[in-house]
């Protein structure tokens, strides 16, 4: 996974951007790599998931996230 290794190679923090289509991408995207948030658009723009309902699937997952 390319968003792994620039996290394993930078020494900054890295924020995950582009390919979120759905949920499940959020969840893999955080257990693939070590980032330090993940930043998602189009799910939200084309009201397919709210913002809420997002966060807690997450947080359901054992992502740490706020609500």
């Amino acid at each position: 996974m390319l968003t792994k290794s620039i996290v394993d190679s930078a020494s900054i923090p890295v924020i995950a951007s582009g390919g979120c289509g759905k949920p499940d991408d959020m969840v893999e995207v955080f257990e693939k790599s070590n980032v330090d948030a993940a930043l998602a658009a189009s799910i939200f723009h084309y009201n397919s998931h709210g913002v809420q309902g997002v966060k807690s699937f997450l947080k359901d997952k054992k992502i740490s996230v706020r609500l």
